[in-house]
């Protein structure tokens, strides 16, 4: 026998709790709320929303994976038409769970389970649309500061500094040499006092 997957099983066996949740769920979504203990409304929230979701779905497979927990054609077609409309603007948390005290003959724990049907008041959705914003945003930021990453490391390479500047020294000192006028230095080595005394002293002789 399979070990079960979250807490004590349900009924006598595997096939015992399947049923159990079935009509747990079946009962739900015909009534909108429901009694029970504890213990099996913990159990019947996740497989309620999950079969929710497939309705707010709304084609054909979801309709037929309905079909194989909730078996009544009548509540299954009130659970697309009716309740998942209703659900449409809320992402997830489509059950409410309130505990009620213990039950009079066995003290167990007992609970009501209802649908969520009550429309989103307008502050929910502006903070959700709020959070939406933010992540967005955040999102965005985040991507154009990874695409201005590489350009600024290329620019901030000391190899890329020096393979830029050599060629821009090297010009301009071909560009000085070249642009000397040779009248000046011509001038420049006829005024040297060591020259002007050779010229004197042949002058003389």
């Amino acid at each position: 026998m399979p070990t079960p997957t979250k807490g004590p099983r349900l009924g006598g066996g595997p096939a015992h709790e399947r049923l159990i949740l079935a009509n747990l769920a079946t009962s739900l979504f015909e009534h909108d709320q429901i009694t029970t203990t504890e213990a099996k409304a913990k159990r019947l929230r996740p497989l309620a929303e999950r079969l929710v979701t497939f309705a707010k779905r709304g084609d054909l497979h979801a309709r037929r994976r309905v079909l194989t927990v909730v078996r009544d054609k009548g509540v299954v077609h009130r659970l697309f038409t009716e309740i998942a409309p209703d659900m449409a603007e809320r992402q997830g948390g489509y059950t409410r769970i309130t505990k009620i005290g213990n039950r009079k003959g066995d003290n167990a724990p007992m609970a009501v389970i209802e649908l969520v049907r009550e429309p989103l008041s307008p502050k929910q959705a502006t903070v959700a649309e709020a959070e939406a914003a933010t992540k967005r945003s955040a999102r965005d930021k985040k991507a154009a500061k990874a695409a201005k990453a590489p350009a600024a490391d290329w620019a901030s390479t000391p190899a890329d500094a020096d393979e830029v500047v050599a060629p821009v020294d090297a010009d301009t000192t071909e560009a000085d040499s070249t642009d000397a006028d040779p009248t000046e230095a011509e001038a420049v080595v006829a005024q040297d006092p060591d020259d002007a005394a050779d010229d004197s002293s042949n002058a003389k002789a």
